[in-house]
């Protein structure tokens, strides 16, 4: 699609001249960090979203969890953030399995343009971090439409394909399932913790990233867009 040849600041400028005021244009207010700077003077929000399916039409977002991380340093532990997501009817029994959350424990979440806003405001300014990054984006993008009329725009860095070109970089052979977060952990010796928990699996993706990016010299100048995608 053509908007998304330009680069997310230019988006975020034009929207935000036309943006009605409320949470999004005050998201839009912010500049994102220049792609030329050096990724680690850039903040990070990494997010994790546990949804009743994969498809953004007919599925819903069950719960949002999110984790700062600081100049590609360090994880902010202070910042984390967990919220349940109140669904429109019931919650599909095999989503119940999965996800832990019982209908019961959903009718006491809040509403999604409730969360939307807190998220907004704590994405604003920062890159969005996430493992295979698509699914996050897809469904914030079209909540963002449904509630502001415009989608999602800001940079977004996926540890799944920073991970695929540390992988192909190395000539190191893998199948499908070695670059699933779980077993990405496991390479870079980093520990266990319970999937489909909406913080705990943001947490996750944040320490992955900087397990992947440990590797460059703190004094060799890294460009923000060699390491963000296109989504």
């Amino acid at each position: 699609m053509w908007w998304t040849l330009f680069e997310p600041e230019t988006r975020r400028r034009w929207l935000h001249s036309r943006a009605a005021a409320g949470p999004y244009r005050d998201f839009l207010a912010r500049p994102f960090p220049s792609p030329k700077q050096d990724f680690r003077k850039a903040d990070y929000a990494a997010v994790d979203l546990e949804t009743t399916g994969l498809d953004p039409q007919a599925d819903q977002i069950l719960s949002v969890g999110l984790v700062m991380v600081r100049n590609a340093t360090s994880i902010d532990l202070a910042s984390a953030m967990h919220r349940l997501v109140r669904p429109e009817g019931e919650i599909p029994e095999e989503s119940a399995v999965i996800h832990q959350i019982t209908d019961d424990q959903a009718a006491t979440g809040c509403s999604l343009r409730e969360i939307m806003a807190e998220l907004l405001q704590r994405l604003a300014g920062r890159v969005l971090l996430a493992h295979h990054a698509r699914v996050e984006v897809r469904f914030l993008d079209l909540a963002c439409r449904r509630l502001y009329g415009q989608g999602l725009v800001i940079p977004v860095v996926d540890t799944q394909v920073l991970a695929k070109r540390a992988l192909d970089r190395g000539n190191q052979g893998y199948h499908g399932g070695a670059l699933r977060l779980a077993a990405l952990r496991s390479r870079y010796n980093l520990p266990r913790y319970p999937a489909h928990n909406a913080l705990s699996d943001a947490l996750a993706a944040a320490e992955l990233f900087l397990a992947l990016t440990s590797r460059h010299a703190p004094g060799h100048k890294v460009p923000l867009k060699q390491v963000t995608v296109r989504i």
